[in-house]
């Protein structure tokens, strides 16, 4: 193929971040398979710059083990030299010597915005080597372009125009870590917690955090406080240890700035905290922890995705396309042009300084601007005083997992803003149709985000055999709308509830289904509370598994994931922890496909990877089963490697929510009693509450770029019941780069490839 003369090297400038590894892996990888040379310029720029040892061929074997690495292998350095014209000359030979004509390259705004110059002044740059007699005319022709995609690794999350920069995702699992053992010890002792963390301009991890761990305040550089804030911190913790509280936390992004651009710093505050209030307050500065440690789940695969996608884009790459960055939107992979998203980012930056902070809020994007605005909704703002009569009743239905507390507490303290009294139903349908029924109050919830399972308990039990009494109790506790959080069996339950308007009355209220469960499978979400967590904990188990082999050699795994009948978990760990296959019910596979397998791994024990990771969905397959697939492996690989099983079981539901969860959930416990609250508008007539219409009982899903709110009736063409899993299922389009990066000569499907976007929209919209 022609690919074959288009030669691509991979740089990381500047600082490394989590999961570049994987980036770095995936465009190797996929670089080979498309036939392509890929190279490897070590330490960044400057590399580029020395050349020689710097830049070097890679292999597949050379990216091996590197998933669950933090950091980058290849290295990444700031460049003085390449700042310079000669500099960049050099880099210009080094590269026109190789035949290198694609440069990928992951790193911040700086970085990609060099990589954009050196594109631009490239032509001048070769007929100056030529002048200078350093090349020759032919080999000027033979490179006379040069592609650049990037890819963004940044911790901060500071780059317009994705939702999510490769490493941001391990940060937060840092920072909560550290937040989750700091609240234990302050609850002990009735301490004030500071926390600084970085973002020198971009308040992104602070404002996580403090939707994360529900902190008091958060202090970023894109929203300054209002004038006298410092009275109105006060009062907020003294009225927060007046009702109980026994902790309090800020969170300070460490750019934090006053409204006449002056710092705050976390000492300032403590002194403002110690002097005023007299409370014991102690503060924390995270520093270099936050870039530190094992990769996310999250961030290895959008690692991945990233680096696929920019293969693709410098593959289908012309002189006239603008270079341009991949990044993420939603859960879709999407390509930008580098320079809009490199200006947007600068006019973030101008309208701080010229206090401009909503402008600044909004060109960060919808993912931050949402975080923000749920962050002041559940910021304590003082419940009204004059209530709105009605009652909505929250309940957690099917297995527990983590993140159904997070969705309780938002959907509670959101609920009080409103003026609703809020009631909790204990034990699911049984507790509803038994009366298990209670008020909860604000204080009730302070601290259930970091908490894993339902702490209202939860049962899979359907309401079909219970609605004559679950209708008695609605009308008992005078319940006039519905939360129900949880799984398969909400949404089917919900259901149910739905057709039983027909005999009871008192079913016509508004619900919603909020979808939360390990196994991903709820119609109406492509994600669901939950997911995250339990794919983090079976990645971790995975990279222990195949640390263990790195040692006995020769050894392949077998390891059953949970999930029902979905493929979600096995299909993403498969892709998080290198596994070389994945067995799932969606993507049927017989004896000949198992044959393929054992051969493939025959082979890869001849390389110097010599381990094997084959995950297996626990329904993927009635008659194979994991001691099946076990015994084959075990005769097919006799004399060639041995083989081990683990069956991972509960440990997937259990464990704190990671940052992701805890996010997720308060997002959609905020947005579903808003929405709640508008339908109940919509249904009062005559002075009483009546619901019939499809769209008063939604499920609510995140479906590709945003949170949207779907009939439980019409989502029932879209179900398969008998398997308890939607027929469409947007990750299955993923599962051949988890193929391809394994080895396996398949056909990528490009047909849904990203076309280029653009950013400046956002920015016109805003009246610029």
């Amino acid at each position: 193929t022609y690919l074959s003369n288009k030669p691509e090297s991979n740089t990381n400038a500047t600082h490394s971040y989590f999961s570049m590894n994987a980036a770095v892996r995936a465009t190797v990888r996929v670089g080979l398979y498309t036939g392509a040379k890929v190279f490897f310029v070590h330490e960044g720029y400057q590399g580029l710059v020395d050349g020689g040892d710097h830049i070097r061929p890679a292999t597949w074997e050379s990216v091996s083990m590197m998933l669950q690495l933090g950091g980058t292998v290849i290295g990444s350095a700031r460049s003085k030299d390449f700042r310079t014209r000669e500099g960049r000359m050099m880099a210009a030979r080094n590269l026109v010597k190789l035949g290198i004509t694609n440069l990928c390259v992951i790193g911040g705004d700086g970085s990609l915005t060099g990589a954009n110059e050196f594109r631009t002044e490239w032509s001048g740059l070769l007929a100056d080597l030529v002048k200078g007699g350093k090349i020759t005319e032919e080999e000027a022709k033979k490179s006379s372009h040069l592609n650049i995609v990037g890819m963004v690794g940044s911790i901060d999350n500071d780059f317009c125009g994705t939702d999510m920069t490769i490493g941001t995702d391990s940060a937060l699992h840092r920072i909560i870590e550290v937040v989750d053992a700091i609240t234990t010890t302050a609850q002990s002792h009735q301490r004030t917690f500071i926390l600084e963390v970085m973002g020198r301009h971009c308040g992104y991890l602070a404002l996580v955090t403090a939707l994360a761990c529900g902190a008091d305040w958060v202090f970023i550089p894109e929203m300054p406080p209002d004038e006298g804030w410092e009275n109105h911190l006060c009062r907020r913790l003294a009225d927060q240890r007046a009702r109980g509280s026994r902790l309090n936390v800020i969170i300070v992004a460490e750019g934090a700035i006053s409204k006449d651009g002056k710092p705050i710093t976390s000492e300032q505050i403590k002194k403002l905290v110690t002097d005023r209030l007299g409370f014991d307050t102690r503060t924390t500065v995270l520093g270099h922890v936050q870039r530190g440690g094992t990769p996310s789940a999250f961030d290895r695969i959008l690692g991945s995705r990233m680096g696929v996608e920019a293969v693709m884009a410098l593959l289908e790459a012309t002189p006239e396309t603008p270079a341009c960055v991949v990044s993420l939107s939603g859960n879709q992979a999407i390509r930008l042009p580098l320079m809009e998203c490199v200006q947007v980012t600068k006019d973030v930056t101008a309208a701080m300084a010229e206090g401009r902070f909503d402008d600044a809020i909004k060109l960060r994007g919808k993912s931050f601007e949402n975080n923000w605005n749920t962050y002041k909704l559940l910021a304590h703002i003082n419940p009204p005083d004059v209530k709105s009569n009605i009652n909505v009743a929250i309940m957690n239905i099917g297995a527990p997992c983590a993140g159904m507390n997070a969705a309780v507490r938002s959907a509670v303290r959101m609920g009080i803003i409103q003026g609703h009294t809020m009631l909790a139903v204990h034990d699911g349908f049984d507790g509803l149709a038994h009366g298990q029924i209670e008020p909860i109050n604000w204080n009730s919830v302070s601290g259930w985000t970091g908490k894993g399972g339902s702490n209202l308990g939860t049962k899979r039990t359907l309401p079909s055999k219970m609605l004559e009494q679950i209708s008695l109790n609605i009308a008992k506790f005078n319940i006039h709308a519905l939360v129900i959080i949880g799984g398969f069996e909400a949404y089917v339950g919900g259901l149910e509830l739905v057709q039983a308007r027909e005999k009871y009355e008192e079913m016509c209220i508004p619900m919603v289904v909020i979808p939360a469960t390990v196994s991903n499978n709820v119609p109406g979400s492509d994600f669901s509370i939950g997911a995250d967590t339990a794919l983090n904990t079976i990645t971790s188990t995975c990279d222990r598994i195949k640390q263990s082999a790195a040692g006995t050699k020769r050894r392949v795994f077998i390891v059953e994931t949970m999930g029902g009948y979905c493929g979600y978990l096995a299909t993403m760990a498969g892709l998080a922890a290198g596994a070389d296959a994945a067995y799932i019910f969606e993507d049927k596979f017989n004896i000949k496909d198992l044959e393929v397998n054992v051969e493939h791994l025959i082979e890869k024990m001849k390389t110097t990877v010599k381990r094997g990771l084959i995950l297996r969905n626990e329904n993927c397959n009635a008659n194979y089963t994991t001691d099946f697939i076990f015994n084959l492996y075990s005769e097919e690989g006799k004399g060639v490697f041995d083989c081990r099983k683990n069956v991972l079981g509960h440990m997937q539901q259990g464990g704190t929510p990671t940052p992701f969860d805890r996010n997720f959930g308060t997002k959609m416990g905020a947005k579903s009693v808003l929405w709640l609250t508008d339908k109940l508008k919509e249904c009062y007539r005559h002075g009483r509450i009546f619901a019939n219409t499809p769209d008063s009982a939604c499920v609510l899903g995140m479906r590709k770029r945003a949170l949207t709110f779907q009939a439980l009736t019409e989502l029932k063409s879209d179900t398969d019941f008998e398997h308890r899993i939607p027929h469409t299922q947007w990750w299955l389009k993923i599962r051949p780069i988890m193929k391809i990066l394994a080895k396996y000569n398949i056909k990528l499907d490009t047909s849904e490839h990203a076309d280029m976007e653009h950013v400046i929209k956002k920015r016109s919209a805003l009246g610029k």
